[in-house]
Parts: C-alpha cells; structure tokens; sequence
C-alpha cells in the first residue's frame, strides 16, 4: 500500500491548509518559575517535540457572530457565570437536541460527574461503561468513588455493544431490593455509561432498553455527537441524562465547556444548583445547603456557544460531505476501511476513521502521515490498559481489542 497517496489525496482535499497551522521559524514556552529568577524568561521548546503538522486533525471555525457577541459581553461586564448568553446557550442547546431541558457546565467532564451523581452513583459504586474511550468517560466515574466495569463494544458502531450488556448482567447481577447488584462484588450497579464514538451513535435504544430491566439508570457519553441522531431522535436524550462537550476540538467550540441534557425537570434544577455551588438565593447572605461545584460555564464561553451553534447546521453538512469524499476515495483502496455512520443513524462525523490491516499497517500509516505533515492520531489505548484503571472488572473485549490495533482518526475539520 502506497500511502504516500493518501496523504496527497489529504492535502490536496484540505487546500488551502489552515492559516493558524502555517509553521513558526520558532516556537517558545515560559521557563519554569522555579528555575529563574525572572518568570517573563523563554527557552525555546524542543523541534521534537513540536511537529507542527501542516493539516491538523480537528480546528474550529469562526465564520459568525462569534467577535460580535463576545465584544457585546465585553461591553455588558458581564463576562462570568451570570449573563444573558448562559441562559440563551441552554434554551437553545435543548431546542436543537429536542431536550425538555439543558444545563451547562465548565467541561464535559464535569457534565459526566454531575450527571453522574444525580443519577445515584457514588463510593463504591459500579458503572458499566467501555474500554473503548477517552479517559475523561472514566475519570468522571472515580471522581465519585465509583469503580468502571467495563463491556466489549460493537464493530460497526464503536459504542457500547447491547449483547455485551445482557450477558454481562444475566452472568454477574441479582436484583435486591430494587437495586441491581454485582454477585461477585456485592457492589450496586448504579448506571450504565455508553458512549457514541467520533459521533456515531451507538445502539442506545437497545441499551436503555436491557438497563431498564435491570433498573439501572442510563448517561450517555455526547461529548463527541451534537448534531447526531439515532431513529431521528437526538442523541444524548435517550437515557435520564445525556451530555455534550464544547471542547476547542469538537464540532462547535466554547473554548471549554459541556452541556446536561435531560428531560426530568427537578433533575434539571437540582442540576443547576449543584453547578452553582449549592448556594441559596438570597439578596445578600452566603447559604450553601450542600456540597456544590463552581461548575457554571462563563457567559464569555457561552456567547462563543451561541455564535457556534448558528453555523451548526453548515458545518454538519460541510462534514457529511467531506465523509462522503474520504469514502468515495477509500472503497477503492484494498486493506483500508472507511467507518461510516451505522444503521438507522444520521452522523455528525466529528472525526472521520478508518481501519487498517493489522498493527503494524496502523503504525506504518501513522509515521508517514505524521512525518508528512498530515496529523493523524490512533484511536485511545484501552481504559483497563491505563496503569490506574488495570484492575477494574471486565467482560472479553476482543471487539475492542481488535479496533485498538486498527483505527485511525484522519483530518476532518469544517473546509469552509
């Protein structure tokens, strides 16, 4: 396999390259204050380690009202947790997802603890998730003391498999009292974490149905599928919650940022008061009635939110198109799968994939890419891979095994 081509098939598919990826002659980071004296000393950061690649993989786009609405919260004052773009990112976040209600937060991370937790889960807990994902989807997890479980995942989705699911809790769960039960760990089972990968949705109907069963409450993992739909239904609004991520690399951008979905109101609320450090209103006293977070997204990053989510449906349609142009392309190479988005979905194609031969094809691929000046990234290490997360339990992963050893993420932002 030539793929020498590919990468000009790449480059030539992303011209002109990306202003913001033109080289520097140099690039600086600040010297440890530690080590000098003087904090404003630069060294230069080592060429190694700074690839500069010419066509990065995922950049976002600020074609709207983005300078305009900043420049206006600027003017108000109002450029922290309190102000009219906060309420407006959430009224309009839940009516594009068709959600009854929407809550925003610093981070999808912290979106995933908060649901989390009003979902039950805490010390002890188990949450059945997959290997197949960013860190961040188990980190959410053990912020609360809880411990991930974790299941195979479906080829052709990427998320979390159904069948795997079922097995898992008719080999090792009880029902006692209401409480779905680990027989081996005598752990409650509180929720279920799947996650829709690079966009595409997972087969969540299926899995909220088997949860249901088993009363475990469901949170589906967004981060990476606002504009994403399974049975034309939004996903992330299936289970009790779902959340999304407004990271400087997905779809649309707030600089950093997530969203609550749900459709429980006085979840809703309880929601919002947690995130705004539990505190009370009162028109001059300080009164927190539990333990809060400052979890509140700033209205600087949500008037960044707003202007994103107005050019929304552009940038999806632009990535379709894109999809359709790498798929064109690489059903005609032997030896490379392009992923597309699975039965019954319409995908936002976050980030575009494909699978190669074996290992060493995924390795060769991604040091010529690289060197190439075409950024390319395999898919995560398995979570129960990570040194903190080897000893959790889980079920045979070979499905996720398989797609470790093969997939690549390929440029994929928005070529407007």
């Amino acid at each position: 396999m030539n793929y020498n081509d590919i990468v000009a098939f790449i480059k030539n598919t992303f011209t002109p390259y990306p202003k913001s990826y033109i080289p520097y002659p140099i690039s600086y980071i600040p010297y440890p204050n530690s080590q000098l004296p003087n904090p404003k000393s630069y060294i230069p950061y080592p060429n190694s380690q700074l690839p500069n690649p010419t066509i990065p993989l995922h950049e976002p786009k600020f074609i709207g009202n983005e300078k305009e609405y900043l420049n206006e919260c600027i003017d108000s004052t109002f450029v922290s947790s309190v102000g009219k773009f906060v309420d407006e990112f959430e009224k309009r976040i839940a009516e594009y997802t068709g959600s009854k209600y929407a809550v925003v937060t610093v981070n999808g991370t912290a979106a995933l603890q908060v649901a989390l937790r009003l979902a039950g889960v805490s010390e002890n807990d188990e949450v059945i998730t997959q290997p197949l994902t960013f860190v961040a989807t188990c980190n959410a997890i053990k912020y609360l003391g809880a411990n991930p479980v974790f299941v195979d995942v479906d080829k052709d989705t990427l998320g979390l498999s159904p069948e795997s699911l079922e097995r898992f809790l008719n080999e090792n769960s009880v029902i006692e009292n209401n409480k779905c039960v680990n027989k081996k760990t005598n752990n409650k089972i509180k929720a279920c974490l799947p996650m829709h990968t690079f966009g595409h949705p997972c087969k969540i109907d299926k899995i909220v149905e088997i949860c249901d069963k088993f009363n475990i409450s469901v949170v589906e993992d967004a981060a990476e599928s606002l504009g994403s739909f399974y049975k034309n239904k939004h996903t992330g609004t299936f289970g009790l919650f779902g959340t999304l991520s407004f990271n400087g690399n997905k779809i649309i951008t707030t600089g950093g940022g997530g969203m609550i979905l749900t459709n429980n109101e006085q979840l809703a609320r309880k929601a919002k008061h947690i995130t705004t450090t539990a505190k009370v209103p009162h028109t001059y006293e300080y009164i927190h009635d539990e333990l809060g977070y400052n979890y509140r997204m700033p209205n600087l990053n949500a008037a960044l939110g707003c202007a994103q989510l107005e050019q929304l449906p552009k940038f999806i349609e632009n990535k379709r198109e894109l999809a359709e142009k790498y798929k064109r392309y690489f059903e005609k190479l032997d030896d490379i799968t392009f992923i597309s988005e699975p039965e019954n979905s319409f995908s936002n194609y976050w980030l575009n994939a494909i699978i190669l031969k074996d290992k060493n094809e995924r390795d060769k691929f991604l040091r010529i890419t690289n060197e190439q000046g075409v950024m390319t990234r395999p898919i995560w290490k398995l979570m129960y891979k990570l040194e903190m997360y080897k000893d959790c339990l889980r079920q045979d992963c070979k499905n996720a095994e398989w797609l470790e050893d093969r997939v690549v993420n390929i440029p994929s932002s928005v070529r407007i």
